[in-house]
């Protein structure tokens, strides 16, 4: 029977999955043989975040906190539309700034740097009126070719989204970034990444699983949950259903120890025709860091800026001045811009340029705020991930995990001194535990503070030493090639 299949029997079947039982009692209550209840249930706990339980006697339980449903996926959901509708904003904010910027950026930039010409020549000009119609049909004709130029350039190459994350220094960026040796980035991607921010190239759905299947590779397809936790940085709620739906993609089994450990046992990934495959680094071996603010040399944000500020400064001086379209022409002739006629608020060169460019001096600002917030969760995820690491290191070593080696850890990676509460609440996502003994905390030197224990990480440490050592080396041969259609 299909794991699916089993799994529905198995919901149907059970009243109280809240509560402890083992694949007996799911056989006796769906009437499915033992093979097909055991896959039904790791389906389940894969599927509805079950957890397992093992016994003194090392018998496997399973519980399911949730039962049968998913509190969770209205959670992700709102999340997920959240996402979605951040997205949608975000692109039709992009697209509407790199329609504009251009405009208001650039080309009111050209247009008043010539109507700054202009009047300083029209200081020295004698030129009659038809002289002055002439030049004033110029100027109109330049207005409108710098506008048409800066369209052209904001849709180029047609769509605002099509320039991707090129200029990131990933290790996985595309060739044509890597390969560059300076920084030949359109200057419109710029000016997006100076207003947005650089965009995060995207994720590899299945990184986690490459990580998880190196691992269990390198070590002789026997891992635990320790394994991995230590290759992805998951903590123990979110890797024990991890590992229930890894078992059914890659035929995988769970064994219990005489003590109690529980292991889980990948042969078939043991397989290969190459040399063995290196253990994937840790979690914590690349700190996560805070994405730059716009990713741009210094240089061009101050070019970027004070293109923005002078068209601020401009915008004004048309409002003051009273410049309209229809007053462009008293630019070349002796009347004074007091005596020009009174035709309104300058909309063009005055009320517009200047909402736009204090709304994108606003933009880059707003993000500096969020970005704080930003620093503070990736600082605490570091911290996390260090105090992981040591704890990994001290079962590893069989040392009493304490209070004052999380602290320290965290506080070198995060560069800050966490809180009773942050430090409890992720000892107990880890699947730890305050050590209550009270001679055991009598002996501890002064300072170390509470002790914590890990009773499930330190018996499956015991068992998959002891399960890696008795791993026959022939799982992983594949034997003599027999036939082969290239020779």
């Amino acid at each position: 029977m299909e794991p699916r299949d089993a799994a529905k029997a198995l919901a149907a079947a059970l009243k109280n999955p809240e509560k402890p039982l083992t694949v007996a009692d799911a056989a006796e209550a769906s009437g499915l043989a033992l093979r097909d209840a055991e896959r039904g249930l790791q389906f389940l706990t894969s599927e509805y975040r079950g957890h397992l339980r093992v016994t003194q006697e090392g018998d496997l339980l399973y519980l399911f906190p949730y039962g049968f449903t998913k509190p969770w996926e209205t959670r992700d959901r709102v999340a997920r539309a959240a996402s979605a509708v951040g997205r949608f904003f975000a692109g039709v904010g992009r697209f509407v700034v790199r329609a504009w910027v251009m405009i208001v950026l650039v080309a009111y930039a050209a247009i008043f740097v010539a109507i700054m010409i202009a009047m300083t020549f029209a200081r020295q000009s004698d030129n009659d009126d038809r002289r002055q119609s002439d030049i004033g049909g110029g100027l109109a004709f330049v207005f409108f070719r710098v506008l048409a130029d800066a369209l052209f350039w904001t849709f180029h190459p047609w769509s605002p989204f099509a320039y991707g994350y090129a200029g990131y220094d990933y290790d996985e960026a595309p060739v044509r970034v890597r390969e560059r040796e300076k920084d030949q980035t359109p200057f419109y991607e710029k000016v997006n990444r100076f207003f947005f921010g650089p965009t995060p190239p995207p994720e590899d759905p299945r990184a986690m699983e490459k990580k998880i299947v190196a691992e269990i590779r390198a070590k002789k397809g026997r891992i635990g949950l320790a394994d991995v936790m230590r290759v992805t940085g998951l903590p123990r709620e979110e890797a024990d259903p991890l590992m229930a739906r890894l078992m059914l993609d890659y035929d995988g089994d769970v064994g219990v120890s005489e003590d109690g450990g529980i292991t889980y046992t990948f042969e078939a990934i043991r397989k290969t025709a190459r040399e063995d495959s290196p253990a994937p680094p840790p979690a914590w071996a690349t700190p996560k860091q805070v994405p730059p603010l716009t990713g741009n040399t210094v240089g061009a944000n101050m070019l970027i800026g004070g293109l923005n500020a002078f068209n601020i400064v401009m915008s004004l001086v048309a409002i003051e001045k009273g410049l309209t379209l229809d007053n462009l022409r008293y630019l070349f002739s002796r009347v004074p811009p007091q005596l020009w006629p009174d035709d309104g608020v300058p909309i063009v060169l005055g009320i517009v340029p200047l909402v736009f460019s204090i709304a994108l001096f606003a933009l880059p600002a707003a993000r500096a705020l969020f970005q704080r917030r930003t620093a503070r969760k990736v600082a605490h995820e570091n911290g996390r991930l260090a105090m992981l690491r040591a704890i990994l290191a001290r079962i590893a070593m069989k040392e009493p995990v304490t209070d004052q080696a999380l602290v320290q850890a965290y506080e070198r990676a995060a560069g800050r001194k966490p809180d009773s509460k942050e430090v409890t609440r992720e000892v107990v996502r880890l699947g730890g535990d305050v050590d209550l003994d009270a001679t055991e905390r009598a002996r501890a030197p002064e300072g170390e503070g509470a002790r914590y224990r890990f009773v499930d990480l330190e018996t499956e440490a015991a068992a998959l030493e002891a399960e890696r050592e008795a791993a026959p080396e022939a799982e992983k041969k594949v034997g003599r090639v027999v036939f082969a259609s290239d020779r």
